[in-house]
């Protein structure tokens, strides 16, 4: 796959100058959304967001499809699965995008932390169908780790999401350096969760729970620094392969099973079982498997304060956003601080959303 892309750093390598497009959505749609931090509207955040990554895409010239998009789990307004970004004009190049406006929407309506604007994608080379993979489900059981774990890990053929809590734990330390109690496992707070708590409990590990927005969870043990060495738990499909970009960009790992909340979606669970083998349920996906090939790219933008990013911070008429801004090709982590003048600021909005904000 990889020898149909243009070299990497020639003058053909247009991915190295359109992630910068890119961030900039993330950012317009981080400094539409920080105007409803607290107000409990998150539907108008989300559409606020949507309408200014929308509006970068519209005069971007690419052609991309949302493979990974908003409006399928929470039927939430949104950039669809299946739609078309960019100009499509002849020549450009085809990426496959994946995006969550908001990450954290709840978080952004009760004004509490943990709240990104991201966006992943991955060039198609010439001739190949897609280079990422949508998973049918709603949610994911989800193992998250840095690049020391995954070292140990390749070729070991262990399954980590099946091992017992402890076995698991212990693994990790081994890989990390460090004693099973001095781990800490991140996760977020939810009824499904609990049996993953009692046992990170159990075992003497130290748990970081977080209310919602689990693609800055499942990236942070990936991050040096983060304060998180892993992370587990039972969340959405989209933010996996979001998080899965970022985990190919960053060396890191994730072991990714569907899973289903069957006494909530008891429909959707017998639908994507009559379209699956039963093979095809239990498969144990990994970065590689959901983002196929060398090219990925992430970039995430902070609305409020996450492990990842901080959020926006306006005074007076000037905002500062921050951004990571990430590419698999060439290794690149870029942390991006802008200053944007509120009253030069122009942010391209797609009108079709106004009338959700």
């Amino acid at each position: 796959m990889s020898d149909s892309l243009p070299p990497l750093r020639s003058p053909l390598d247009l991915e190295r100058v359109l992630e910068f497009e890119f961030v900039r959505a993330t950012e317009n749609a981080a400094l539409q959304a920080i105007h409803y931090l607290g107000r409990g509207e998150k539907e108008k955040a989300d559409a606020a967001a949507c309408a200014a990554i929308a509006g970068v895409f519209d005069i971007l010239d690419i052609k991309g499809e949302v493979v990974i998009g908003e409006g399928i789990k929470d039927e939430a307004p949104g950039i669809f699965i299946g739609e078309q970004l960019g100009t499509w004009r002849d020549g450009t190049p085809r990426f496959d995008i994946a995006l969550d406006p908001i990450d954290g929407t709840s978080n952004i309506a009760k004004g509490m932390p943990n709240s990104i604007s991201v966006i992943a994608a991955a060039q198609i080379p010439v001739g190949s169908p897609h280079a990422m993979r949508d998973l049918p489900s709603f949610y994911s059981h989800k193992i998250a780790f840095g690049p020391a774990v995954k070292q140990l890990l390749n070729g070991s053929g262990r399954n980590l999401l099946d091992m017992p809590m402890g076995e698991t734990l212990q693994f990790i330390a081994d890989a990390l350096g460090k004693r099973v109690g001095e781990l800490v496992v991140c996760t977020m707070d939810r009824p499904r969760h609990d049996t993953i708590i009692k046992q990170v409990r159990e075992v003497g590990a130290a748990l970081r729970m977080i209310s919602d927005g689990d693609i800055t969870a499942a990236v942070a043990p990936s991050m040096p620094g983060s304060g998180v060495d892993v992370y587990i738990g039972m969340g959405g499909s989209p933010e996996g392969v979001l998080a899965a970009a970022a985990l190919k960009c960053l060396g890191g790992d994730m072991q990714l099973r569907m899973w289903f909340d069957k006494s909530r979606h008891e429909s959707h669970y017998n639908e994507v079982c009559a379209s699956l083998s039963k093979d095809e349920l239990e498969r144990v996906y990994q970065v590689d498997d959901l983002v196929i090939g060398e090219s990925a790219l992430f970039c995430a933008t902070g609305i409020s304060d996450s492990p990842l990013v901080p959020g926006v911070k306006i005074t007076g008429h000037r905002a500062e956003t921050h951004s990571v801004l990430m590419r698999a090709r060439s290794g690149t982590v870029r942390h991006i601080t802008a200053t944007h003048n509120l009253d030069r600021k122009f942010i391209p909005m797609r009108p079709s959303f106004a009338k959700l904000m």
